[in-house]
């Protein structure tokens, strides 16, 4: 059986990002982890080596498209993209800008379409595109501005899955719900407990959860499988009563 290839995973440096990047190198995927912070991008290749595998660090910013194609340069084939760099911020609708909106599109969307089209030209039949979209594409208060974001990276996937199906290139989304992450932690204005107790399963969601989910749709398993969204969310999008 021959090596999976090539990953890139961009945000890779810690969180769900580094968790992906780990996963991926256990399937055998060498992985280029792509982040704005070297130290945190070198750690994340240390311990992808440190477990076996083959790693590579590049630091860029995903919204420099001169970067971004100078990136690329070095890079002759890839067979796996996973697009998990990005932007978030909490702000109510009456006191958000068309910059905060501007800017969230930057990142989440048009970067991501800079990074994936470069990318696909260099991807032979059997690639797999995956975005990192979010349980926020339904509608979240408080940041308007980045559930768009998110929504429109659900219909970049769709489209894109189209466009790239004659060629063998499946493309698919995850979203996560919440993710009990150190950046999740670190935030002022996040109550874990109360977060837990609107769960149906009564607990969020971990990194491995989001890597296993990524590490599926990157698979011969879902070789058949494109232009889906893969909501990992412990049930929390179904919505209903959490008591009677």
């Amino acid at each position: 059986m021959s090596m999976p290839g090539t990953a890139i995973v961009t945000g890779g440096g810690a969180g769900i990002g580094r968790a992906i990047s780990l996963r991926l190198s256990r399937s055998g995927y060498k992985v280029i982890v792509v982040d704005l912070k070297e130290d945190m991008a070198n750690e994340t290749v240390q311990l992808v080596e440190e477990a076996g595998g083959q790693g590579d660090a590049y630091v860029l910013d995903i919204t420099d498209g001169r970067e971004v194609e100078k990136f690329f340069l070095s890079v002759s084939q890839v067979e796996c993209l996973v697009n998990n760099a990005g932007s978030f911020s909490v702000k109510p609708f009456t006191e958000l800008t068309v910059d905060d909106f501007r800017s969230m599109y930057e990142v989440n969307l048009v970067a991501m379409f800079d990074l994936t089209q470069k990318a696909a030209f260099r991807m032979p039949e059997g690639g797999a595109i995956i975005n990192i979209a979010s349980r926020a594409m339904l509608g979240a208060k408080q940041y308007i501005h980045y559930s768009s974001s998110k929504a429109a990276v659900v219909g970049f996937t769709k489209s894109l899955a189209l466009e790239l199906a004659d060629k063998g290139i499946t493309v698919n989304a995850v979203a996560p719900g919440v993710i009990e992450t150190d950046m999740l932690k670190s935030r002022s204005d996040t109550d874990l407990d109360a977060l837990r107790s609107i769960q149906p399963m009564g607990k969020l969601g971990s990194v491995d959860d989001i890597a296993g989910a990524v590490n599926f749709l990157s698979s011969d398993e879902a070789r058949f499988i494109t232009g889906q969204v893969l909501l990992v969310d412990g049930g929390r999008s179904l919505g209903g009563a959490t008591s009677i």
